[in-house]
């Protein structure tokens, strides 16, 4: 474990220092510019704050799992074990991707207007941050299964790659058997009742998926050289 940690704090200062982070963060910035705005409802402004930063973790995971020279990753491999270095990439996106999204989910409860669609019934502020915080979660860990599952070690064609994750991104989320979907449509649906359950079920279902896809990934990163 404590290797573990060791190589997920290197991933994630080889992210910082090569700055490859800037572009999705601008993806991320540049959707919630386009999407969000004072006065909006609370609930649907958390919602697509949660949604669009499912392509934003994808895309951070590529980078990470990709980033690392391949003499220093074979020096890892060797010390670690393939797995656990291909988990540490994924955890350096997935951490990176969380540091976009709580703070978006911060500013929306500063900027929203806690109040059902309809403007009729108020919202709890408490509740409706945590319910947000749970859409952040779920689209999060879809995000990177997305990038876990289009990128090395399971498809190393770089075109290849970048293709299959800007296609799946979309069902990722559009798909009412997406647990981001799912998630996502709870928060619409509080934001029109006026309600605030929190989306436990999504949540969970994006840990399967994450973990089905990251055994896959770790499954074939053993056996590739």
């Amino acid at each position: 474990m404590r290797a573990t940690f060791a190589l997920t704090r290197y991933q994630l200062a080889m992210l910082l220092r090569s700055q490859r982070w800037l572009a999705p963060l601008l993806l991320y910035a540049g959707l919630l510019a386009v999407g969000l705005g004072a006065g909006r409802p609370l609930l649907d402004s958390l919602g697509l704050a949660a949604a669009v930063l499912l392509p934003a973790t994808a895309w951070l995971v590529r980078i990470c799992v990709t980033a690392e020279p391949d003499a220093a990753r074979h020096c890892a491999v060797a010390v670690t074990g393939a797995a656990r270095a291909h988990l540490a990439a994924v955890a350096a996106g997935v951490v990176t991707a969380l540091g976009f999204g709580l703070p978006a989910v911060a500013l929306v409860a500063f900027v929203g207007d806690p109040h059902s669609t309809d403007g009729r019934r108020a919202v709890p502020v408490a509740p409706a941050v945590a319910a947000g915080l749970c859409g952040v979660l779920a689209c999060v860990l879809v995000g990177a299964a997305v990038g876990m599952l289009c990128n090395r070690p399971l498809i190393r064609s770089r075109g290849i790659a970048v293709a299959a994750t800007s296609l799946l991104t979309l069902p990722a989320l559009a798909l009412g058997t997406s647990p981001a979907n799912a998630a996502v449509g709870e928060l619409s649906r509080a934001s029109a009742e006026g309600a605030v359950p929190l989306p436990w079920v999504p949540v969970l279902g994006a840990v399967a998926v994450a973990g089905l896809a990251a055994a896959a990934a770790c499954a074939v990163a053993g056996r590739r050289p």
